[in-house]
């Protein structure tokens, strides 16, 4: 499963103090890093392309399908689901923005299929929803089958084995008050160049969740750097379908000024020299900074740096 997959969700009775799909990005897509960005607008300079980076950022965050809309997760039970707003059901939605008894959301032998009420009025890609539907998940190819009622939205996750429901609403409160990102000062100081070692094979790294979820991760290989003088190294995962390195990390600003579980960064694979850029600029908190329910991974051991990377996106605290 990719990475970003796995930044999604987390329970909706489970509370984080840590962060771990991203989706995390809605994942958040990555920006093109510095050198992709020259290679398409030559004429744009360092400090333009981060400002515009930063643009792209904040307005997914606060789209009506970005980590701000997220209102739940609930992981099915095998058999019958309930869900509306009536707090029998197996899935309780806030009041006023469903119906008692919007339908039933059945999960057998790996599947999950919808029984709709027609008074719920589902809707998939703009059609009305009647009768039964099969639903696909993210982790399917094609992506996963994404029913609106309302202002809410909804899909079916998959996590390992288990199966849950990822619930948004574009009118949630949290992203209405939502107050932005902050950042450290540009500093070219922090775009690095590293010599990528690569695996071969590449090995598979556990990475585990905020969830206590493991999975195991392809890494290519192994990013070298320096900074003052000294040396150190990242692990650097590839995303299935993805071009760029996906990097997880955590440093000694972590829990200070930057969130505390770490976070992500991008970077373009190498080039015929075997260099990689690292622009600690655009290093960003996951999305368990903004939401309780994604279910962010966690650097593994080996990127904990022992310095701090003063560069990047800082956290406020008050997400």
């Amino acid at each position: 499963m990719s990475i970003r997959k796995l930044i999604v969700f987390a329970p909706a009775l489970i509370l984080f103090t840590a962060c771990a799909k991203v989706e995390e990005p809605a994942k958040t897509q990555p920006s093109p890093t510095p050198a992709a960005a020259a290679a398409a607008t030559p004429a744009v300079s360092y400090e333009q392309g981060l400002e515009e980076w930063k643009a792209k950022r904040l307005a997914n965050l606060k789209s009506e399908d970005g980590w701000l809309t997220l209102i739940g997760l609930f992981w099915f039970k095998e058999g019958e689901n309930r869900f509306g707003s009536d707090p029998a059901g197996e899935i309780v939605l806030p009041e006023g923005k469903a119906p008692a008894k919007a339908g039933t959301l059945r999960l057998a032998a790996g599947k999950v299929t919808l029984e709709a009420n027609p008074d719920a009025k589902i809707t998939s890609k703009g059609q009305p929803v009647t009768g039964t539907l099969e639903l696909k998940s993210d982790d399917d190819d094609g992506g996963p089958t994404v029913l609106e009622m309302g202002t809410l939205s909804f899909h079916v996750v998959k996590r390992n084995e288990r199966l849950g429901l990822r619930v948004k609403d574009r009118e949630n409160p949290a992203r209405a008050a939502f107050k932005g990102t902050d950042y450290y000062p540009a500093d070219k100081r922090w775009v690095v160049n590293a010599r990528f070692e690569p695996y071969d094979p590449p090995k598979k790294v556990p990475i585990v969740n905020v969830l206590d979820m493991t999975t195991e991760e392809i890494s290519p290989g192994a990013l070298a750097f320096e900074v003052d003088g000294h040396p150190y190294k990242l692990e650097a995962l590839k995303e299935k379908g993805e071009e760029q390195f996906f990097i997880i990390f955590r440093d000694q600003t972590s829990g200070k000024e930057t969130y505390p579980a770490g976070r992500y960064m991008y970077a373009d694979p190498p080039g015929a020299d075997g260099r990689v850029t690292l622009d600690f600029n655009r290093a960003y908190s996951p999305p368990c900074a903004f939401t309780k329910y994604a279910t962010c991974p966690l650097p593994p051991e080996q990127n904990r740096l022992p310095l701090r990377v003063e560069a990047g996106e800082r956290y406020l605290g008050s997400h």
